[in-house]
C-alpha cells in the first residue's frame, strides 16, 4: 500500500511581531514565542523542513548582523549566515531568511542535511546580494535528536552590543514535508 504524504505549516501559526532583540553579540534566539516545536518523532529520514522568516533591524550606525536557524536551543545551529554591514543608521529596513533540509538519520544521533540563503536591506527597499547559509559545506550537515520534542526557531548574531541596534521577526514559518 502507498503512503500517503503531506506538505503542512507547523503551529502556532505566528500573527504578532516578535519581541525587539538589542545588546547581544553571541548567535542567540530571536524567534516570536511560543515557539514552534517538533513532536518527538514527527520527522523521518528523507522528511523535507522549510524555515522562513522575515524581519526588521535598526542600528544607531554600520553595524554587522548575521541570521540563521536553530534547533532545539541556539547551540544547535541549522544554518547561520555569514555577516553583513548594515550601512548606516538604518530604521525597520528588511530581512528575509530561508533554509530547507532534508532529514538523513532519526534518532538520538540523527542528522539533517540543508542549506538556504539570507537577505540583508541596505535600505528600507533595497537588499544586499543574496547570501548562502551555511558559508561552508561542512556546515550543512547537523546533527540533530528526534526523539524528544524540539523548538526550531530563529537566531541573530549582531557584531556590536548596543541598545539601539535591535532586530525582530516579523513572520516565522515552519513548513514540513512528510
Amino acid at each position: 500500500m502507498a503512503r500517503q504524504y503531506w506538505l503542512a505549516p507547523v503551529p502556532p501559526l505566528h500573527v504578532l511581531d516578535g519581541a525587539s532583540f538589542g545588546t547581544f553579540t553571541a548567535f542567540q534566539d530571536v524567534t516570536p514565542k511560543p515557539g514552534i516545536i517538533l513532536p518527538a518523532g514527527i520527522l523521518e529520514v528523507g522528511s523535507e523542513l522549510h524555515l522562513e522568516a522575515d524581519g526588521e533591524y535598526t542600528t544607531t550606525a554600520s553595524v554587522t548582523f548575521g541570521l540563521g536557524f536553530f534547533y532545539g536551543t541556539a547551540a544547535v545551529v541549522l544554518a547561520v549566515g555569514t555577516a553583513l554591514a548594515s550601512g548606516a543608521a538604518a530604521t525597520s529596513w528588511p530581512w528575509h531568511a530561508e533554509w530547507t533540509g532534508r532529514v538523513r538519520a532519526v534518532g538520538a544521533t540523527g542528522s539533517v542535511q540543508g542549506s538556504g540563503f539570507w537577505l540583508l536591506g541596505t535600505s528600507l527597499t533595497t537588499f544586499a546580494a543574496a547570501q548562502a547559509m551555511p558559508a561552508t559545506l561542512a556546515l550543512r550537515t547537523v546533527a540533530i535528536d528526534t526523539t524528544t520534542a524540539k523548538e526550531v526557531g530563529v537566531g541573530a548574531v549582531c557584531g556590536t552590543s548596543a541598545s539601539g541596534n535591535t532586530i525582530k521577526v516579523n513572520r516565522f514559518s515552519a513548513t514540513l514535508v512528510s
